[in-house]
């Protein structure tokens, strides 16, 4: 039987709720001159401080519009900060560490595993068979622990790249743990030499039955992008020009992360598009889902996607019987909290002012509690220069009210 809880947000989500593109963006479709009347109560109107209910802006029609979980409900609204963390995630000279995963715990210490390379970035223009061409290129997977999960200690190689001519020669990075039933798996990026603007990345997974491994790679790619878009011409370092662009995943798929789900393992991913536009929210990426009856696969990919259109690292976590995400950097809807009663048909149920990059969730938090509670500390990276990024904690509070610097008081105030 639902909940009381899941039956009050599906009533609330179903009733009235519109698409995101009125709710941020409908000065682009909505007439502003329409003499439409809009039926809401006087409390709504005097909440919003709407002057005159008869003469009604394009910006006044969209917030009529809100739902009452938009317009009053702040659950899902939050204000983070960065603080740099010890031991072997300070920043060193030389070394790439980003990316991490999720936290979890065993044996009451915490782990992580992220992307690890060494060396500065060349980009294209040098030689891509030798140089590095991002700051994630010619990366493995590391891990560490800490028992605080302030002081790190870098425990050392988890998964490698792959032999010569393998799927994921070239890379393996932006690795996402699943725990389940006494298994340990691990999904990440991958890349195949040689690397160029047009490589195609997949989607590889490893598994072990303890966190420090060892682990066991799968022989092929758990999930790789469509196939149904057509370069144009044969300059493989354009990646714009196409004659076909394709599924919204005809280029990448990128920033894997599973999670047990209904009794099947759903894998959301970032998926990039062949000829990718900059579209009036920014760059066109989207999220999308494959699902399978087993960690290991097959994981066939959801008629349903794309399921966000914004977006850039996976975050996600399950709430309340559904699966909640948290949208960043690109797209109309960066910057929103999200939620979908099925894992797939998602809205928007909180706005914030940005987030950290590339999150590690904390999941051993308890993300029942409240819907942003699997947020109040975790891990983040952030780029020292271009060439080399470091591991970094984050914290996030939910606000209330706001309050300004005067109301907290200050130690020197000026006389008048």
């Amino acid at each position: 039987m639902e909940s009381l809880k899941t039956t009050r947000m599906k009533k609330i989500l179903f009733f009235g709720f519109i698409p995101v593109l009125l709710l941020a963006f409908g000065a682009c479709t909505m007439n502003t001159t329409s003499n439409k009347n809009v039926d809401v109560s006087e409390e709504r109107i005097d909440f919003l401080g709407i002057t005159n209910k008869d003469k009604l802006s394009a910006a006044s029609k969209r917030a009529l519009q809100w739902t009452d979980q938009q317009l009053y409900n702040n659950d899902w609204y939050f204000e983070y900060k960065v603080y740099d963390l010890k031991g072997d995630f300070a920043f060193e000279e030389g070394v790439v560490r980003r990316d991490p995963s999720a936290i979890i715990k065993h044996d009451g210490k915490y782990y992580t595993w992220y992307s690890r390379s060494t060396g500065e970035t060349v980009g294209f223009g040098g030689n891509p068979e030798v140089d590095k061409v991002f700051p994630w290129d010619r990366c493995d997977i590391w891990y560490a622990t800490s028992e605080d999960g302030i002081t790190w200690k870098e425990q050392g190689l988890a998964v490698p790249r792959g032999e010569a001519g393998a799927y994921d020669d070239r890379s393996v990075f932006t690795t996402e743990i699943m725990e389940h039933d006494g298994m340990y798996y691990l999904c990440y990026q991958t890349v195949k030499s040689p690397y160029n603007k047009r490589v195609k990345n997949q989607i590889g997974l490893a598994w072990s039955n303890s966190p420090d491994g060892p682990w066991t790679k799968s022989q092929e790619p758990i999930l790789s992008p469509a196939d149904n878009g057509v370069w144009k011409g044969d300059d493989l370092q354009d990646r714009h020009s196409v004659l076909k662009k394709g599924d919204f995943d005809s280029h990448k798929v990128h920033d894997p992360c599973i999670v047990p789900y209904k009794g099947k393992f759903y894998l959301y991913y970032k998926g990039e598009q062949m000829g990718e536009a900059i579209t009036f929210g920014g760059r066109q990426i989207r999220h999308g889902v494959a699902i399978a009856d087993n960690p290991k696969g097959p994981y066939l990919k959801s008629p349903y996607n794309p399921i966000s259109n914004s977006g850039h690292e996976i975050c996600v976590w399950p709430y309340n019987g559904g699966i909640a995400s948290l949208i960043t950097t690109d797209g109309p809807e960066r910057n929103t909290v999200q939620w979908a009663p099925d894992g797939i048909n998602f809205e928007i149920m909180g706005a914030v002012k940005g987030a950290p990059h590339a999150i590690g969730l904390n999941r051993t938090a308890d993300n029942e509690k409240e819907p942003t509670e699997i947020l109040r500390w975790g891990l983040t990276h952030q780029y020292k220069t271009y060439n080399y990024q470091y591991i970094r904690g984050f914290k996030t509070e939910v606000r209330r009210k706001h309050t300004a610097s005067s109301d907290k008081g200050t130690k020197d105030k000026k006389k008048e």
